[in-house]
C-alpha cells in the first residue's frame, strides 16, 4: 500500500493509491477516503470511478474533489465538509498528498484551528504548511 501519513488520529493522506489499496485502508479503519486529484492528470492514473467502486465495495464512503494547483474556497468548503460528516477516520489522497493536506489544513484554518498546530501537523507529515495557512 501507499505511503499513508496520518495528520491526526482521524486524518491522513497519501499519494496516489490504486483500487487494490482500498481493502487494505478500510482494514485500517478509514471509513472515507477523499480523491482530491483530477481524472486524466496522468497517463494510467485510476479513474474517480474505479477509486470509488474499490473503496465502496470495502464499505468505506468516497467523496471526489478534484483540485487543480491550489484549492478554491469552493473545494475547500467540501472538504470539510467531508471530513467533519465522516462516520471515522478519513484518508485523502492526490499525486503526493500535498493537495489533499493543503485542502485540508485551509479549512481548518478557516474552522478556527490553530495556525501553528496545522503547520507542526504538516510538518510531521512531511508536508511544510507554512506558506499556504493565513495568518
Amino acid at each position: 500500500m501507499s505511503d499513508i501519513r496520518p495528520v491526526t488520529p482521524d486524518f491522513a493522506v497519501a499519494p496516489q493509491l490504486a483500487p487494490s489499496d482500498m481493502a487494505e485502508a478500510a482494514s485500517q479503519g478509514f471509513k472515507l477516503v477523499i480523491n482530491n486529484r483530477p481524472d486524466g492528470e496522468a497517463p494510467g492514473q485510476p479513474t474517480s470511478l474505479q477509486m470509488e467502486e474499490a473503496a465502496r465495495a470495502a464499505g468505506m464512503d468516497y467523496v471526489h474533489i478534484p483540485v487543480v494547483g491550489g484549492p478554491t474556497p469552493d473545494q475547500v468548503e467540501q472538504n470539510r465538509v467531508a471530513v467533519e460528516g465522516a462516520n471515522g477516520p478519513v484518508l485523502a489522497f492526490c499525486r503526493s498528498g500535498t493537495r489533499s493536506i493543503v485542502t485540508w489544513s485551509i479549512g481548518e484554518r478557516l474552522a478556527g484551528g490553530s495556525r501553528d498546530e496545522l503547520v507542526e501537523q504538516g510538518a510531521a507529515a512531511g508536508y511544510d504548511l507554512s506558506g499556504v495557512l493565513p495568518g
